[in-house]
């Protein structure tokens, strides 16, 4: 729980808190300090104390000592408070969502009079005035009304016949059924019998009545009234002091006092500039506008890394929700690499403890921003956000919904202003709420016998949302994500990355952030080890000409290649450069023998890049559109033996050494030699070709090549993209090129 839980909770029992140097003085009812509660202040002993003695002499008299006088509404329209007036609007512009239900349910596992629980319920809604609650509008103003005579939407179902997943399918149905903030009711009830099976139920409460700290008032209470009835005892519990107009009295003159100045000056320069949009990876395109559509992945953490995680934080004096949130903040900031964080922490709102009774919606979501480097250590962004959580917790009572009207953030229609994420550890009374997945894992409530079943809840306000909780001294948790911008899967992944983070931490809390361990182990074998296992038995004793020759065999009539309006089968091709090889040959080309060839883009440039292959040497390509200078430093540097060119380029070429084959006047020799495949010493370690480079840093560079480094390189395009004889290849890149090659 975060230390404004603790803070509740240890209020709610009438006991006070002070702070005298470095001792913390704790003044209690008898009875009401217990071996729990003393636990509790333990643990977050050295964060009281810090928030104490931050906290002025005279906010914290006006605060402990001051009574709260109840306050009687008298107005006929009774005005709302700031977040609740937030969440009628976002109501109105979208009245069928459910994105602001609150549910709570579960299963009896015993028998359970169902009658009775109808009667619990009437109870219930009579003691808070905020459940028979609807908000109508006066020129398209909200206000409050109590309905004078609560009416209860309680049914029963007969489910004897139906299967535990119908019965869950009708439950989550439920949870989804939108609510009238104008006419109300605001909470439903249903039944479902199942015969030997137990029975199941749901309530669903909308947020503006009720929110976190409201729904646990309830689950607490509602054993109590049931065991009443059924005992017949006539002690009902107390009703609540005060109401929830009282609060909204009190908030309207917080927010008008010099106080209320001083939360907003706070606030003001936290948020100052421009706020940080969190980047987070999606696997879909972020919709125009924002949607609420949700479902949940949940996990739960061994007891020894729980364990780990408590003597950390106690050794690092924070509470374990300090340390939580900043290993949350660092898992956002290896996915996005963001280092300005903005994640939103729910608090009860309720720094008096005169709420703590009142069901209705106080609590207020506090923006905790952290500005992480990556190459920092986890203990000095801690630090961090100690103080953040520290400051943050001191200036509270200032809504999140009145931040985002003054300071007027650069607003989107496709997500949340100010805060995208959420964070938040529940107290240890609401841990069952977050059962999820925990499909009979048995609770006491009350005299019951109680198996929970969360029906996936999805608030909706943002884009991704962790909550933790304690449950059976194990950490468990949800992450609640929207499902228009996450798949499941992906949500799984993150799940591990943070469990593989917090034992990274807890291992070494000194480790830069950059350097915290995210993969699981799984992640890194198939990173490391199963993905570069690449090795493939390519022949590696092949040459890219005997490769072509094998080919011919195949699909001997096959078109092979087509310049404009000309065509040859993969014989004639074959036989073509057989016939220049064998010429070649003649003039001495051998292996590692280079021979130029500089034609235009032609049927005669892949005869000539063959025929020098076949012929067992390597082939130089020289662009005819080079200058001069240029072509004359690639004839002399790479020393060729032959130069294979025609009439047309003949005229371009400087002075060489090489000896000239030119088509048209040796065509009459070339067209006398074999047609058959010639013989060469040739191997796969011998040179195909040498390209040159650009020369863009100095002289143009010779890049050399072997016959088995093309082959491999082909035999896996073969393997990636599977070619058929269907498929046609655009030879678009000048042969000048090493692209060229592989095309």
């Amino acid at each position: 729980m975060n230390l404004n839980q603790v803070l509740s909770q240890i209020a709610s029992k009438g006991i006070r808190l002070s702070a005298e140097g470095e001792q913390l003085k704790i003044r209690a009812p008898k009875g009401k300090l217990t071996q729990q509660t003393r636990e509790l202040i333990a643990q977050n002993k050295a964060e009281l104390l810090r928030l104490l003695q931050n906290v002025s002499t005279t906010d914290s008299s006006e605060a402990l000592s001051e009574p709260l006088k109840p306050y009687e509404e008298t107005s006929p329209y009774p005005p709302l408070s700031v977040n609740e007036q937030s969440l009628w609007f976002v109501w109105y512009l979208d009245p069928d969502s459910y994105s602001y239900n609150v549910s709570f349910a579960g299963r009896m596992s015993e028998a359970s009079n169902v009658s009775a629980w109808k009667e619990v319920f009437e109870h219930l809604l009579k003691r808070h005035p905020g459940l028979h609650s609807c908000f109508p509008s006066l020129d398209n103003k909200p206000y409050r009304q109590v309905l004078e005579t609560p009416v209860l939407d309680f049914q029963v179902i007969d489910a004897i016949s139906w299967s535990i997943k119908e019965v869950r399918q009708k439950v989550r149905a439920i949870h989804q059924e939108p609510f009238d903030l104008e006419n109300g009711p605001l909470m439903r009830v249903r039944f479902f019998q199942q015969g030997t099976q137990g029975l199941t139920f749901i309530v669903s409460v909308h947020h503006i009545v009720c929110d976190g700290w409201s729904l646990n008032l309830m689950v607490e209470e509602l054993p109590v009234i049931y065991h009443q009835l059924q005992t017949q005892q006539s002690t009902p519990l107390a009703p609540p002091s005060y109401s929830y107009p009282t609060f909204v009295h009190w908030q309207q003159e917080l927010l008008e006092s010099a106080r209320g100045k001083q939360l907003w000056d706070y606030w003001q320069q936290k948020l100052e500039g421009n706020l940080p949009v969190l980047q987070l990876p999606t696997d879909y395109p972020r919709p125009p506008i924002q949607t609420y559509k949700g479902d949940s992945c949940v996990f739960s953490l061994s007891l020894e890394l729980t364990q780990k995680l408590k003597k950390l934080a106690d050794t690092r004096k924070v509470s374990l929700y300090t340390l939580l949130l900043a290993a949350y903040q660092v898992l956002l900031y290896r996915y996005t690499l963001q280092e300005d964080i903005i994640v939103g922490s729910p608090v009860t709102g309720r720094s008096r403890s005169e709420f703590n009774s009142i069901v209705g919606h106080f609590v207020n979501m506090l923006p905790m921003g952290s500005t992480i480097k990556g190459a920092g250590s986890f203990t000095e962004l801690l630090t961090q956000v100690q103080q953040t959580v520290l400051e943050a917790l001191d200036y509270q009572d200032f809504p999140l919904a009145l931040m985002v009207e003054r300071l007027h953030p650069q607003r989107d229609s496709s997500y949340s202003p100010i805060i995208q994420t959420t964070f938040v550890l529940q107290s240890f009374q609401q841990a069952h709420l977050l059962a999820s997945g925990q499909d009979e894992t048995s609770f006491s409530w009350g005299d019951l016998k109680f198996i929970p079943y969360n029906p996936v809840l999805f608030e909706g306000q943002s884009d991704l949302d962790l909550e933790m909780s304690e449950i059976n001294s194990q950490l468990a948790g949800a992450f609640k994500y929207n499902t228009d911008l996450f798949e499941q899967s992906t949500i799984e992944r993150m799940l591990s990355h943070f469990q593989t983070l917090l034992e990274g931490i807890v291992v070494d809390p000194q480790q830069l952030v950059s350097r915290l361990p995210l993969l699981t182990a799984a992640e890194q074998q198939k990173l490391l080890v199963d993905w570069n296992n690449t090795a493939v038995d390519y022949p590696y004793d092949k040459c890219i000409h005997q490769l072509f020759e094998e080919q011919v065999e195949q699909t001997p009539d096959a078109i092979a290649v087509v310049f404009e309006d000309e065509k040859l089968s993969y014989r004639e091709l074959n036989s073509r450069a057989n016939q220049l090889a064998h010429y070649l040959q003649s003039l001495g080309v051998k292996p590692e023998v280079l021979v130029g060839i500089c034609v235009e883009r032609s049927i005669e440039m892949v005869v000539g890049l063959l025929a020098i292959l076949k012929a067992g040497g390597a082939y130089v390509p020289i662009d005819p559109g080079y200058p001069p200078q240029r072509l004359a430093y690639m004839l002399a540097d790479s020393e060729v033996l032959v130069l294979l060119t025609t009439l047309a380029q003949m005229k371009l070429m400087p002075e060489h050494q090489a000896q000239l084959v030119c088509w048209e006047q040796d065509g009459e020799a070339i067209s006398s030699q074999s047609l058959e495949n010639p013989l060469s010493a040739v191997n796969h370690q011998n040179l195909a070709y040498v390209i040159y480079t650009s020369g863009s840093t100095g002289k143009p560079k010779g890049a050399m090549n072997t016959h088995g480094g093309i082959c491999n390189r082909l035999l896996w395009m073969q393997d990636a993209f599977s070619l058929t004889s269907s498929d046609k290849i655009l030879q678009k890149t000048p042969f000048s090129f090493d692209v060229s090659v592989w095309e």
